[in-house]
């Protein structure tokens, strides 16, 4: 063990690392800052709580179709081949989305932008374990992936509420588009290609892999169906909120944005914190006990006095818990669970299904429980997602290197 961690490129490692997890932090801020600018739009364009959920629905589907095709073909062209046109792309369509003037233009971009976001999760989870050392997998993608909510649902609002004072929603969009352009840039020059790419015989070969093979392991169909009922939770929560804690708790705007500056923040740390105690007491046991926690801190919120300082810390604990079990079920098991060769390609198909469900079908369900029924019900039906997710993780195989490795692995 000692020889290897020597020939280890650490330096590439934490580079790539720290690169990735910038461009997916400014994925998660382009994604995120619409819903706590809605309350804006929504006056200035006449919208709904229904245009909402398909607001976020329609950039949620486009993100898993897109995450299904592209972590494919990364796997056959590239990383740097999909990841550079893509981050450029999401950046300019953050622009573009101040532009907008009627619902039908907003959703058209916010499609386009969702398919152009979507390809930079599979593959970049695929660069990250591609160049991690396996015993820092966990640690890693964790980093990786707490970035979408540190920067999307936890710095956005409180930047979002903050630029609204002083300038325009539509340059909001502006202002948060450009840093992309920089960070695609770097992309290019730091990401390195994985061995697997190395001959078109592998790649020709890879293509003609039967979809079957990507599920001989069981922990790519439960980790789908979890995944989903964990994105649920992630993006109702993140859709709803905004308007919940402004039309039904009647906070101010910014003690909105504090509240929910509490998603991001909490969801930041239980995204890094929770696969890296996976490292070591196993996958599945910090999955069903991240599902557990939000579970309780969800329920917790629904019956909470309407005090900002116990909204916060109820809501950073069922974010910890929530956005813990996604990091896990995105990264360490799809990546662990996919045959040579296939890594993004499975990571792909996960996050995909679970995006298409829970981050495109979700939101837009939970926009017409708002919209018929009250807002306040759609917390009801993020806990049954979560809870569903319990059982679901129960039923998945154990795949950390060690807690499954042979002796002397």
């Amino acid at each position: 063990m000692s020889n290897h961690n020597k020939s280890w490129d650490s330096s590439y490692e934490w580079k790539a690392v720290l690169i990735l997890s910038l461009a997916f932090g400014l994925v998660g801020l382009d994604r995120f800052i619409l819903p706590p600018l809605f309350p804006t739009i929504m006056k200035e364009l006449h919208l709904t709580y229904q245009d909402l959920g398909n607001l976020v629905g329609v950039l949620g589907v486009a993100w898993g179709v897109s995450a299904i095709l592209m972590g494919g073909l990364s796997d056959r062209l590239g990383r740097r081949r999909i990841l550079v046109p893509a981050v450029v792309m999401f950046s300019l369509l953050s622009v573009l989305s101040g532009t907008a003037t009627t619902l039908v233009g907003l959703l058209v971009i916010r499609a386009i932008m969702g398919f152009s976001e979507g390809a930079v999760a599979p593959t970049g989870v695929a660069v990250v374990v591609e160049a991690s050392h396996p015993q820092r997998r966990g640690l890693n993608n964790g980093f990786f992936q707490c970035a979408i909510s540190l920067f999307g649902l936890g710095i956005g609002p409180i930047l979002a509420t903050l630029l609204l004072t002083i300038t325009s929603w539509r340059k909001v969009f502006l202002i948060v588009g450009i840093p992309g352009l920089i960070v695609a840039a770097i992309i290019a020059y730091v990401v390195r290609e994985p061995a697997t790419i190395a001959s078109q015989q592998q790649s020709a070969d890879r293509q003609r892999a039967p979809l079957a093979r990507m599920f001989e392991h069981r922990n790519v169909a439960l980790g789908m169906l979890a995944l989903l009922c964990a994105m649920t939770g992630v993006f109702v929560l993140g859709a709803i909120m905004p308007s919940y804690l402004i039309d039904y708790l009647k906070l101010s705007g910014p003690e909105m944005g504090v509240v929910t500056s509490a998603i991001g923040f909490g969801g930041a740390l239980g995204q890094f914190g929770i696969p890296a105690i996976s490292d070591f007491l196993g996958r599945r046991l910090a999955t069903v006990a991240s599902f557990v926690l939000a579970v309780v801190f969800l329920f917790c919120f629904i019956h909470a006095p309407t005090s900002v300082a116990a909204l916060f810390l109820l809501l950073f604990f069922t974010a910890f818990g929530n956005f813990g079990a996604l990091a896990i079920l995105a990264g360490p098991i799809p990546a662990e669970a996919a045959p040579l060769g296939l890594v993004a390609s499975v990571a792909g198909l996960v996050i995909g299904v679970g995006e298409i469900f829970g981050g495109g079908v979700a939101p837009s369900i939970a926009g017409a429980i708002a919209q018929h029924f009250g807002i306040q019900y759609t917390l009801y039906f993020a806990l049954a997602g979560l809870t569903l997710g319990i059982g679901v993780s129960t039923l998945l195989r154990e795949t950390a290197p060690r807690r499954s490795a042979p002796a002397g692995a």
